[in-house]
């Protein structure tokens, strides 16, 4: 068997991989060299930037399948047959850290989905958490500075992080979340995945429906502790990455069961809690959890760049049957996630194939660009409506129109009988165990002990006073004896 040829860029045929032409023996090197300016000139353009959030990810193919009949809720095409399998990618993530940083992190984890469904792809991007620190999208770049690093120290700051959240009472819920058990997942195999947002569902008959989306983990839910963490981020940074990828390999698949809350449209109003707030669940009680199907990952990337760093997930990837809700965070997400793919991999990054359809084909009229390829028929027109059979507009809308109402201003989130900022906190801290409690609360004090303000302490224990008497109490008790050691 004759061996391959290495070659350029362009195809020539290469003489010598080893050794740079040089102005003979040991001198200096020649500017003709072209595969060598060609070598040095693609490694310095090899990484596109990193995220600004969830910079640090892996990634896995699998399928989802449908268990249970939903079709009186959605008319989406991958969910109305029981037993149908829709081809999937996923990604986790840690979300502040850079892309060189652990995994194993105090910090909420990324679960998104692509579903390569026979009407486009569907994203659904969410979290291991289903709530989230803020409910507006205009705070989401000031949270994100506050919990990065500073610019002047270079380093995550406890001043930084305490301080947004003593100003921003809506975060409690989320940080008695992340500082308690499950802020430090063991593995991403042994957490569960939120849409966290409310969408919203429309069956064939037009009837529309508020849906929140739950993956459960059917390898059981494992966590670790800050001190376990600590060794197992030192020993191996990328230790999520390596569990996932090892599980697949030897093939032991991961797999999560799809679970969602439907609440019906009329509903939304007079509910206790205002359902698009991204702070607040809806609690099971009033709308139990409906099974729907299987998430199944059993196929690790080629390659982590093209697969897993040039993944490019957006929730406004939408398709019939399945559309957004009037959530706040999630209407500003509608834009910044497409944005963000666009400014890191070119107007054409839906054409990598990680990203590109695989069910159907993309048809519009989107031309040239970054990275355009000439996979356009010969004379195909690039506008629209036209005399030559280029694609046309079906006129059926994907989802339900929004109800809209009132005058255009920068409008409070409107309140409902449940709404303020700490009884889902303090509920949460209510069904914790006594051994759960006290480890959240040494995990807030340990963070909450480093700050320099005491008035940015005393904002905080405000909050934790306001979800729970008996939390404030301990939090501000543990605060106490660290800063007087």
């Amino acid at each position: 068997m004759s061996q391959r040829v290495l070659t350029t860029e362009s195809g020539a045929p290469v003489a010598d991989n080893q050794n740079s032409a040089s102005a003979g023996i040991g001198g200096p090197l020649l500017l003709q060299d072209q595969h060598l300016l060609e070598k040095l000139a693609r490694f310095n353009r090899e990484r596109v930037p990193e995220r600004v959030v969830h910079a640090r990810g892996s990634g896995a193919y699998g399928h989802f399948e449908v268990t249970d009949d939903v079709t009186d809720f959605t008319h989406a095409d991958f969910l109305d047959t029981v037993g149908k399998r829709t081809e999937v990618f996923v990604r986790f993530s840690t979300v502040a850290d850079s892309l060189g940083g652990a995994d194993a992190v105090r910090d909420p984890r990324g679960f998104a989905v692509k579903f390569y469904t026979r009407e486009g792809n569907y994203d659904l991007v969410g979290n291991n958490t289903p709530v989230f620190f803020v409910k507006d999208p205009i705070k989401f770049p000031d949270f994100i500075h506050s919990q990065k690093r500073d610019p002047f120290t270079g380093r995550q700051e406890p001043d930084n992080v305490w301080d947004f959240w003593a100003h921003s009472p809506e975060a409690t819920h989320q940080v008695t979340w992340l500082m308690g058990d499950r802020g430090i997942p063991a593995s991403y195999r042994h957490m569960d995945g939120f849409g966290s947002h409310t969408y919203q569902w429309t069956n064939a008959r037009g009837e529309a429906f508020y849906v929140k989306y739950h993956f459960k983990t059917n390898q059981g839910i494992r966590c670790l502790s800050a001190e376990q963490a600590a060794e197992i981020a030192g020993q191996d940074p990328t230790s999520h990455q390596t569990d996932l990828l090892q599980a697949i390999e030897r093939g032991v698949h991961p797999s999560w069961t799809l679970h969602v809350q439907l609440m019906p449209v009329a509903e939304a109003a007079d509910y206790r809690f205002n359902p698009f707030d991204v702070t607040k669940v809806w609690p099971h009680k009033d709308y139990p959890l409906r099974r729907v199907g299987r998430l199944v990952l059993d196929r690790n990337p080629d390659n982590v760049f093209a697969e897993v760093e040039q993944a490019a997930f957006s929730p406004n990837n939408f398709v019939p049957g399945i559309g957004p809700s009037p959530d706040k965070m999630l209407q500003g997400r509608l834009f910044a996630y497409a944005d963000a793919q666009r400014y890191r991999l070119g107007v054409n990054h839906t054409r990598l194939a990680v990203n590109a359809p695989r069910a159907t084909t993309a048809e519009n009229y989107g031309r040239d660009g970054l990275m355009a390829d000439s996979g356009r028929p010969r004379y195909a027109k690039n506008y629209e409506p036209n005399s030559y059979d280029g694609p046309v507009e079906t006129g059926r809308p994907l989802a339900a129109p929004l109800a809209v109402s009132g005058h255009t201003g920068t409008h409070a989130a409107p309140q409902h009988t449940k709404d303020d900022d700490f009884f889902q906190a303090g509920e949460l801290y209510r069904l914790m165990t006594e051994d759960e409690r006290k480890r959240l609360v040494a995990n807030i004090a340990g963070g909450l002990s480093q700050v320099s303000r005491d008035d940015v302490i005393e904002k905080n224990l405000a909050h934790f006073h306001a979800a729970d008497p008996e939390y404030g109490k301990r939090v501000e008790a543990a605060v106490r004896a660290l800063r007087e050691d």
